[in-house]
């Protein structure tokens, strides 16, 4: 029998297809790391895509599914595209229709009602959604045919676009010029109206699309939900480190996974490094307080600080006057000691 791999630590970025739902993909994950003669080992994701999302979906393993909560907090970024003239009650393709409008905006007015949505904003989250209600997911009390009454949320919506090769200039400037129309909708006015517009959004956690764009149509004196979601970006994982699940397939198959994992560090580029010394090292793994830094580390920020030896991370710590405490901390082997 062969002898079993070592238990990696690290984070897989997986593109995941529409149609497949996170716990599905981590699922995957586990399978092919048994498949691929791996140690048993820890599995999760940094935040949940819808089913029918696709794009950026961190899959942490090890002793790296320690950083999935800060991975949860972290800012996204979403393609989505939203279609007028109908609105569902899921908010996207898989609802039915509960509201209907023959208006469709302009795109100069697509264009300009944009500024109102960035910044701080109130949104309320979709029924079908996963916040709980009394203990209770609302998507399950949707579905029982509970009448669901979502709470306004404070959410940050840091810019918001128009995709493709528009220009947002031409278009603010069409809809200035058209602003003092009674009827922006008139049909005799020479405006390009959307049937449906994708639009890109860099946004705090706890952001909805799905009631993004809902609130953006009734803005524009529609109704809409969205047809396309790929998130592009989930804190600092880009969508061109993201591999399919026919590369994914590849570790099953004994592929080497250092090929396609990122260090467990990958998810704390905002962080800076505190080099320990082997004694040190030994002092924060017992979860003792570093209370006599060097001088060139005791004059280092106060704040959160990734501690390592030999380039390997050993915990996260915080610094405070010349004082370094363990907030968390990471078995993974060194070998160089």
């Amino acid at each position: 029998m062969s002898e079993k791999k070592a238990a990696p630590h690290g984070w897989l970025i997986l593109d995941k297809p529409r149609g497949l739902g996170s716990t599905q993909a981590v699922s995957a994950v586990r399978r092919v790391l048994r498949q691929g003669g791996h140690a048993k080992t820890k599995v999760g994701h940094g935040g949940t895509l819808d089913p029918l999302a696709e794009g950026v979906l961190p899959i942490a393993l090890g002793e790296a599914t320690k950083l999935a909560g800060r991975m949860l907090d972290s800012d996204k970024i979403y393609a989505f595209a939203i279609q007028f003239g109908e609105q569902t009650d899921t908010l996207d393709t898989e609802g039915e229709i509960v509201e209907r409008s023959d208006r469709r905006p302009p795109m100069a007015a697509i264009a300009g009602v944009l500024d109102h949505f960035t910044g701080p904003i109130e949104q309320v989250p979709p029924a079908y959604s996963a916040v709980k209600i009394d203990g209770k997911r609302a998507y399950d009390r949707a579905r029982a045919g509970e009448a669901v009454e979502m709470k306004t949320r404070a959410v940050t919506i840091h810019s918001l676009e128009l995709a493709g090769g528009r220009e947002d200039a031409e278009l603010r400037s069409a809809f200035a010029t058209t602003a003092g129309r009674p009827d922006p909708y008139d049909p005799q006015a020479p405006l390009e109206l959307a049937y449906s517009v994708t639009l890109v959004a860099h946004v705090s956690k706890g952001t909805y699309i799905r009631s993004l764009a809902r609130d953006i149509a009734h803005a524009l004196g529609t109704v809409g939900h969205v047809t396309y979601l790929r998130r592009i970006k989930a804190g600092p994982f880009l969508e061109q480190q993201a591999i399919s699940l026919d590369k994914l397939e590849e570790i099953a198959k004994g592929a080497p996974i250092e090929n396609l994992l990122l260090p467990l560090e990958a998810g704390l580029d905002d962080i800076p490094v505190l080099p320990l010394d082997p004694d040190s090292a030994q002092a924060v793994r017992q979860g003792r307080v570093l209370s006599e830094l060097p001088p060139v580390q005791a004059e280092w920020a106060d704040g959160l600080h990734l501690a390592t030896l030999h380039d390997v991370p050993v915990a996260l710590m915080e610094l405070s006057g010349g004082t370094a405490k363990v907030v968390r901390g990471f078995n993974i082997p060194d070998v160089a000691e």
